[in-house]
């Protein structure tokens, strides 16, 4: 019986984290709530070219959410 109620309870504990993370493509003019950045990552690349790049942040209540966003890849900047 424990342990029944264990799982039950790991179970509601891991529907709430995947609701509280969101995924989202940016749009010109969005609006966002960032209060903190976890991290900022994009692909690998020598080319100076547009990538999608993504962003993993906190919201004003503590929720994460990740936004994927087109930027220039950092080869661009490297090549002054």
């Amino acid at each position: 019986m424990y342990l029944r109620t264990l799982l039950g309870l790991g179970l509601v504990l891991t529907a709430s984290v995947q609701a509280a993370e969101s995924t989202a493509v940016y749009e010109y003019g969005m609006p966002l709530d960032i209060a903190r950045v976890v991290a900022m990552s994009e692909p690998d690349t020598d080319v100076c070219d547009v990538v999608q790049a993504s962003m993993v942040y906190l919201d004003s209540a503590g929720r994460q959410h990740t936004l994927q966003y087109l930027k220039l890849a950092l080869a661009c900047s490297d090549q002054g």
